[in-house]
């Protein structure tokens, strides 16, 4: 009978510990609608966001430093044998990398990326280095475009924009003002002088550039054979290429006189010509030190239907890794402190060093990303319950943390905290940081980072 009581009695302190670890993870995570709230309210400028965003980060990693991988570390040195624990926690930190990665894209893919400044843009630069890597592909045979130096073109590659003409359809009239020209990227164009046929021009050539260069009416008519694709460019746009690039003004002046009137031929070595050409310009293209516009923010939520559940499951990836690591860092203390036969508080069982550097860094990213989600149309309520559900999230993730540190051994348990500590070293450093550089600045963000890391430090004094 004392046997059952003493059993009972130990179930339900488990019970008590378990529940103080939902809330820990509870508290850890009010600063997520609390940061929500503040940035739909006050709508903070860049620069302050930013500072917050770094400051932030600085106090994660050093959550991750002290609270994960610093005792492990110690253990290491104060016992050898504890070796197969910090392996595991380096494999795991690899590991869970790694998944937070595949996950990530997963999520983007989905229009998740919306939930953060930093991955909006580090979509949208991938978006336009795409339609710049075709653009340039398709601009690569174009021998008046190789007289434009390659660390160069990309820099007017937005100037260009895709048309499409339908078979017999009229690009431009003889005897009309030209006010563009096109590079034709599929299809042919067949050009008429006073009725009768004079040239046709395929893929990789050039059409419509004699009045821009003369500046004089056509000279030809350009009907359209079968269906065409082709870039145009505006006369203004044209003229300001020229003004810049002497070569091209020449090459095109050229061309001009010679007045294309055969599909050029490409043999092998300009072919290799065209590919090298492409491929520098390429590699010179400069995207992804701007922010994106507003505009652009609103088409890319409009090409995902707003992704409302994707943008939450992105917002619950950057959030899983950091709960269970609370959860198995309560029970850790739990379980030193009743190996030396004391019975601690709540209090005292607080990892504040983690709890400090997630609250610290919850805040400034609710902030930052509701004022984002609200500038895609998402209603206030809507952006408050996605930010409020993760608290719920975030303590459940902190009692399975807490119960999966009962349950398993050391190393098994070291492994769990490498993932979650790889997860979000990774997360920190592909968003949380590149957001504050964009908005904050290189010298503020440094400064700031700096102060969150010893911020969160200084909460150790407290345990």
């Amino acid at each position: 009978m004392r046997h059952a009581l003493e059993e009972a009695s130990l179930g339900s302190i488990d019970t008590v510990h378990l529940l103080w670890a939902v809330l820990l993870g509870g508290l850890s995570a009010v600063s997520l609608p609390l940061g929500s709230a503040l940035g739909l309210t006050l709508r903070p400028g860049a620069t302050l966001t930013g500072t917050l965003a770094a400051f932030g980060a600085g106090a994660l990693i050093a959550a991750l430093s002290v609270e994960i991988v610093a005792p492990v570390v110690e253990a290491f040195h104060h016992d050898p044998t504890s070796r197969d624990a910090l392996i595991t926690l380096m494999v795991g930190g690899a590991a869970g990398g790694v998944l937070f990665v595949v996950l990530d894209q997963i999520v983007n893919a989905q229009g998740g990326f919306l939930r953060k400044t930093a991955t909006t843009i580090g979509h949208l630069r991938r978006t336009k280095r795409r339609r710049a890597r075709e653009i340039l592909a398709d601009l690569a045979p174009v021998e008046l475009l190789r007289n434009v130096p390659p660390d160069e073109i990309g820099e007017h590659v937005e100037d260009l924009y895709p048309v499409l003409f339908h078979d017999g359809e009229i690009l431009f009239r003889e005897g009309e003002r030209g006010d563009r020209l096109y590079f034709v990227r599929r299809g042919e164009v067949v050009l008429e002088h006073r009725g009768a046929p004079l040239a046709t021009l395929g893929p990789g050539d050039v059409v419509g550039e004699i009045a821009l260069v003369t500046d004089s009416p056509r000279t030809a008519t350009g009907r359209a054979r079968g269906v065409v694709q082709a870039l145009a460019l505006q006369r203004s746009d044209f003229d300001r290429w020229r003004k810049e690039c002497p070569e091209l003004d020449a090459a095109a002046r050229e061309l001009a006189h010679t007045r294309l009137a055969r599909l050029r031929e490409h043999d092998a070595d300009r072919n290799a010509e065209a590919d090298r050409w492409m491929d520098e310009a390429i590699e010179a293209l400069r995207f992804g030190t701007e922010l994106p516009t507003a505009a652009e923010i609103r088409e890319a939520g409009e090409a995902h239907g707003g992704a409302p559940l994707a943008i939450w499951l992105g917002i619950l990836l950057d959030g899983i890794p950091e709960s269970v690591v609370i959860g198995d860092s309560f029970h850790e203390r739990l379980h030193t402190a009743q190996s030396a036969g004391e019975i601690p508080g709540f209090l005292a069982l607080i990892p504040y060093t983690l709890v400090a550097g997630l609250f610290l860094s919850n805040f400034p990213e609710a902030m930052s990303s509701s004022v984002g989600m609200r500038g895609q149309g998402f209603h206030r309520g809507r952006i408050l319950f996605l930010w409020s559900t993760l608290v719920v999230v975030t303590g459940l993730g902190s009692g399975l943390g807490f119960a999966l540190g009962a349950a398993l051994p050391e190393a098994t348990q070291a492994g769990i905290q490498g993932v979650a500590a790889g997860a979000m070293l990774t997360m920190i450093a592909s968003t949380m940081i590149p957001e504050a550089v964009h908005l904050g600045g290189r010298n503020v963000v440094g400064l700031s980072t700096l102060a969150g890391f010893f911020a969160a430090v200084g909460f150790a004094l407290l345990g």
